[in-house]
């Protein structure tokens, strides 16, 4: 078991759902992309950091559509 891989992934899952929390309060336009920029990033560092397991890449991309989708269509 690797304590410093959960840390940070606790550390990761904060610092996200601070970011989700900022994010809501800027005006109208801007919540939608920050989210979705915020999406389309976890989504490109989830493939790079896959490494050959294709069912992380696949979630990866879905992210980056997901989060690319929201940014520039759904508000």
């Amino acid at each position: 078991m690797n304590l410093s891989r959960q840390a940070l992934g606790a550390l990761g899952l904060v610092i996200g759902f601070a970011l989700y929390a900022l994010a809501g309060r800027l005006p109208v336009p801007w919540n939608s992309v920050l989210v979705g920029a915020m999406f389309a990033a976890l989504g490109v560092s989830a493939c790079f950091y896959a490494r050959g397991e294709r069912w992380i890449q696949a979630l990866g991309a879905a992210f980056v559509v997901y989060g690319l989708i929201r940014a520039f269509f759904l508000r």
